[in-house]
C-alpha cells in the first residue's frame, strides 16, 4: 500500500549543467559498459568496485545457499530501489508514495535529506577519461553547505565505516568525473544510509583518501578483463 508523505517538504535549488548522454550496454564477456560520446567503452564504478567483495559474496552465497542467497539479494535491492525512488522524487521537489513498511525507515531519513540543497546532479551519468570508468551518480549538491558527492544507502543492520570502504572507492571516482565534467572539484564524500529498524547512519569521508586505492582497483580490472 503505498502513502503520500504528509510531511513538510524543502523546496530544494537545481544547478543545471549540460551531461552527455551516456549508452549502456553489455560487453560480449557480459559485463556492463557505459559508451561514451567520444565511441569509449568503460565499466562501470560499480562493476569495478565488486572486485573487493566478489570472494566474500561468492563464500557467503556457499554457506546460506542459492536460494537464501537469491532472496535476500532481491529483497535488499527492491528496498535500495524504492529508498532510491524516495529520495529522487524528494529532492525533486515532488511528494514522494511511500510503501507503508517503509514509512518509519522514511521519516528518520528525511533530516538528512534536509541538510542538502543546491543540487548539480540526481541520478545523473557521469564517466572519467582519466579513470577509464562511467556510472550513474545518486546525487551531487551541497550537504550543510559544502559540495558533496552523496550516496543513498539502505542495510537491514548498522554497519561500520571499515566495512564500506567500496561506498567510498565508488564516490571518490564519481567526484573524479564530475570534476573532468564541469572544472568543479569535489573533496568531500557523504553516504546516508537507512537502517531497518534503527536510526539512520550518517557518514563523511575525503575523496583523497579513497581513490588511489580506486584506480589500484581498476588497474586490476583492467588485468582481469583486458579493458
Amino acid at each position: 500500500m503505498l502513502l503520500l508523505y504528509n510531511g513538510s517538504m524543502k523546496t530544494f535549488t537545481h544547478i543545471e549543467h549540460e551531461y552527455p548522454i551516456l549508452k549502456r550496454v553489455t560487453a560480449d564477456d557480459g559485463t556492463r559498459v557505459y559508451q561514451t560520446p567520444e565511441g569509449n567503452a568503460y565499466p562501470s564504478v560499480t562493476t569495478v568496485t565488486g572486485l573487493l567483495n566478489k570472494k566474500s559474496i561468492q563464500e557467503w552465497r556457499a554457506k546460506v545457499g542459492e536460494k537464501t542467497a537469491n532472496e535476500i539479494s532481491n529483497r535488499a535491492a527492491t528496498r535500495g530501489t524504492r529508498v532510491h525512488n524516495l529520495c529522487e522524487d524528494y529532492l525533486n521537489n515532488k511528494q514522494p508514495e511511500i510503501d507503508m513498511f517503509d514509512q518509519s525507515m522514511w521519516e528518520s531519513f528525511t533530516p538528512l535529506l534536509d541538510r542538502i540543497d543546491n543540487v548539480h546532479a540526481l541520478e545523473t551519468p557521469l564517466y572519467s577519461d582519466h579513470l577509464a570508468v562511467a556510472g550513474t551518480v545518486d546525487c551531487i549538491a551541497e550537504f550543510d553547505g559544502k559540495l558533496s558527492v552523496i550516496d543513498f544507502k539502505t542495510s537491514r543492520k548498522p554497519k561500520k565505516l571499515e566495512w564500506i570502504k567500496n561506498y567510498f572507492m565508488q564516490c571518490a571516482a564519481y567526484a573524479v568525473a564530475f570534476e573532468e565534467m564541469t572544472k568543479q572539484p569535489i573533496s568531500r564524500l557523504v553516504i546516508l544510509m537507512a537502517v531497518d529498524d534503527n536510526d539512520p547512519i550518517l557518514f563523511i569521508q575525503n575523496r583523497d583518501d579513497y581513490i588511489d586505492d580506486f584506480i589500484s582497483l581498476r588497474e586490476d580490472y583492467s588485468k582481469l578483463h583486458n579493458k
